[in-house]
């Protein structure tokens, strides 16, 4: 209870590949699976700096601890003001009924190319973005998992253990027949060796617009869907 009562708040600067070019041993790809399982921590990844504005004002009264994932900064301003902040909902950052986008942090962005490149093939993908990975936002996600045939969950982080991992336990609990309609992309699980850019190893590793709108090209296939 000790634990819980603290309103500590750590804050984790260049999440994620952030600082490829210093090397592997610089590259915080595990933290959000590792800040999950910890018991009574709340972990946060802001889309962009407006939005991590609007999150620090709710900080104030939270009494748990919070793990806030930050980018590298500069990165592009996604979110909106008249979106809010409210820490555990998630934000419908687009609407859509042919498919699914559930996202974090500077990831949301890419996500929101992926849908807009989508568009162009008469696709209509809809954009979660989940600033707060825990507690999760279950009702909101699964609400808008339940109106769509596939689901792409995309994470800068290793898969095993993070968003996508919480969004199919959401799923297995609430949801069980909704579970195929998901598939997870991340980080593999492996120790990167790679260095570069952020974009390089984000390229490495499949995580860009256009590997998103594949993976929901093929979600979609799978689901039987047109």
């Amino acid at each position: 209870m000790l634990f819980r009562s603290l309103p500590v708040r750590l804050i984790a600067n260049g999440g994620g590949g952030v600082y490829a070019p210093l090397g592997p041993t610089h590259l915080a790809i595990e933290d959000i699976a590792i800040m999950r399982a910890l018991p009574h921590m709340t972990v946060v990844a802001p889309c962009d700096a407006d939005e991590m504005r609007r999150f620090m004002h709710r900080t104030l009264e939270w009494p748990h601890p919070i793990y806030i994932r930050l980018g590298k900064g500069g990165d592009k301003v996604v979110s909106d003001d008249a979106h809010g902040f409210e820490i555990g909902r998630s934000i419908r950052m687009r609407d859509g009924a042919d498919g699914l986008f559930v996202t974090t942090g500077v990831m949301t962005q890419i996500a929101l190319e992926a849908a807009a490149a989508l568009e162009g093939e008469g696709l209509r993908v809809g954009v979660r973005h989940v600033h707060t990975i825990k507690p999760l936002d279950v009702e909101g996600i699964l609400g808008d998992v339940a109106r769509v045939p596939a689901v792409v969950t995309v994470e800068e982080g290793i898969v095993s253990g993070g968003l996508g991992t919480a969004v199919l336990e959401a799923c297995s609990d609430e949801a069980p027949a909704d579970l195929p309609k998901v598939a997870r992309i991340g980080i593999p699980d492996a120790f990167p060796t790679q260095y570069g850019s952020q974009q390089s190893l984000l390229s490495h590793w499949g995580i860009t617009a256009a590997s998103l709108a594949d993976a929901m090209r093929a979600r979609r296939r799978a689901a039987g869907a047109r």
